[in-house]
């Protein structure tokens, strides 16, 4: 988390303030903005590695105070406008196309405007799994699902106990219930109350219309500020014909017990 806060320097109301972040993940909170910020990603990576990079950044709700642009070499282009209320709404560029500037608004009371959001840096193909324009509903292939187990920040057997539309946000929650974890990132899936179930939620576009059904899935997905986004869900016994099949050839990228 890095904060600043404008009042310190509102005397120079065109300063220039730059902040130096090597996290992969984390949030920017500016209270009071005046002037302008300029937001410098510099991840403890290899240079090198920097192109293969994409940023996202996930405006705070209540957000306001200041544009957002992409910036490279003097040249501005709008990322968030001041005000903007899309709900949820995530904004991904390549790392080399250029930084964040981070400009206030003019305000009659300051002290009433805090911009903030949340950014992560991932690969360029973790970014496309998760934003995929052409196509983010369709099933994925039998190569796809194998190569979802061994590379998915979570991996899990479960069933859909319901779902909950967010029209809003145009976004479904997919109510899982749990019956084996093969892994997860972060502890999205928990026990609860006293009989002792794992359960969690997973989120999806609302497009792809998901609805309570019977019988178990392989849930597989990635994580994204802090949320569980689904990738891959083939039916169990679909995973489990996919997964022998590939074991008997030798094909299958990486172990685990589909039973």
């Amino acid at each position: 988390l890095s904060s600043s806060s404008g009042l310190t320097h509102e005397s120079h109301k065109k300063d220039v303030e730059q902040v130096y972040l090597r996290c992969s993940e984390g949030s920017i909170e500016w209270m009071y903005p005046t002037g302008a910020l300029i937001v410098n990603l510099r991840p403890n990576t290899s240079p090198a590695s920097y192109k293969h990079l994409t940023v996202c950044i996930k405006p705070f709700k209540d957000s306001a105070g200041a544009n957002i642009y992409l910036e490279k070499t003097g040249e501005l282009k709008l990322l968030v406008r001041d005000g903007d209320r899309s709900p949820s709404k995530v904004y991904c560029f390549g790392y080399d196309q250029g930084g964040l500037f981070i400009e206030a608004t003019p305000q009659q009371d300051i002290s009433r405007k805090i911009t903030g959001f949340q950014y992560e840096l991932m690969s360029k193909g973790v970014a496309s799994d998760l934003h995929t324009v052409s196509a983010p509903c369709r099933p994925c292939s039998d190569t796809e699902v194998l190569l979802a187990v061994c590379t998915s920040d979570f991996v899990i057997r479960g069933s859909i106990q319901d779902v909950t539309n967010e029209a809003e946000e145009q976004e479904s929650i997919i109510h899982v219930g749990v019956n084996k974890l093969y892994r997860q990132k972060s502890k999205v899936f928990q026990l609860t109350g006293e009989s002792g179930n794992w359960r969690g939620q997973i989120k999806t576009l609302l497009e792809c219309g998901v609805k309570p059904g019977d019988g178990d899935f392989l849930f597989t997905g990635r994580m994204h500020f802090g949320e569980a986004r689904l990738g891959c869900a083939p039916r169990f016994k679909d995973f489990q014909r996919m997964y022998k099949e590939a074991k008997d050839k030798g094909l299958n990228p990486c172990e685990i017990g589909p039973d």
